[in-house]
């Protein structure tokens, strides 16, 4: 089920400067590294990390002209040591747009290219947080959830995009996504399908909402007609950390 760690502690990445590509002949394609969801079994020991990659559109690759398919759709890869999964996203809603694969069906495997941050400092106050934000720093965001059930955790770690701030009574408030959110809820079989598409936001240390893409209805008037779309609401304790990573 994965690799064999001591503990759930990690190094925020630098995102900046982190990337995979692609093994295949055909097309050593580089993805950058969007956001990183570490998966843990504590009964086993083991865990297996997720990194979710930058989004693009359906593409004839290479092709002289024409360069985007026409019924054109999003294509956003996930890859691990041991699988890959693959969403694809075109107006409507379709059987494919979940896919599952191999790891070495995944581009013809891929070289992974991690750089953990050269300075990290974390960020223990609203006040820490506002000022890192203000002088542009980089900031990563670590959320750490579990289900006592199933004995499953995970971290879930990204980039930073937009962050809300108030001088007035010191707030902020992360608002960031795409990641991979883990349902922690059941064992699978493979932690891979535990997986789904999300944003987070939290704004205290002790909690994060995500919207999770899912079937959605267009019209209220027509439930038959749906897309999918970030539209299911979970709310889940959580530990939520902050860091400067420069």
């Amino acid at each position: 089920m994965g690799t064999r760690v001591a503990g759930i502690e990690m190094t925020p990445m630098d995102y900046g400067r982190s990337f995979l590509i692609g093994k295949g002949s055909a097309n050593e394609v580089r993805f950058w590294i969007e956001s990183r969801t570490r998966v843990l079994d504590e009964s086993a020991g083991t865990c297996e990390d997720f990194y979710q990659t930058a989004s693009c559109k359906s593409e004839n690759t290479f092709h002289r002209k024409d360069l985007f398919k026409q019924d054109n759709y999003d294509f956003l890869p996930i890859f691990s040591a041991e699988h890959g999964l693959i969403f694809r996203r075109p107006a409507r809603l379709s059987d494919g747009y979940r896919e599952t694969r191999s790891y070495v069906e995944m581009f013809g495997g891929y070289d992974l290219h991690v750089v953990e941050g050269a300075s990290v400092r974390e960020l223990p106050s609203n006040a820490f947080i506002r000022e890192a934000t203000y002088r542009f720093a980089p900031l990563v965001s670590q959320t750490a959830i579990r289900n006592d059930d199933t004995g499953l955790s995970a971290i879930i770690e990204c980039p930073v995009k937009t962050m809300n701030t108030r001088r007035e009574d010191d707030r902020y408030q992360v608002d960031t996504g795409p990641i991979a959110f883990p349902d922690l809820s059941e064992r699978p079989e493979r932690l891979v399908d535990c997986l789904s598409l999300a944003f987070v936001a939290f704004n205290t240390p002790h909690f994060a909402d995500f919207v999770i893409e899912a079937p959605t209805a267009v019209d209220p008037a027509s439930p038959g007609l749906k897309v999918h779309h970030y539209s299911k609401i979970v709310s889940l304790p959580a530990r939520n950390r902050l860091f400067a990573v420069e």
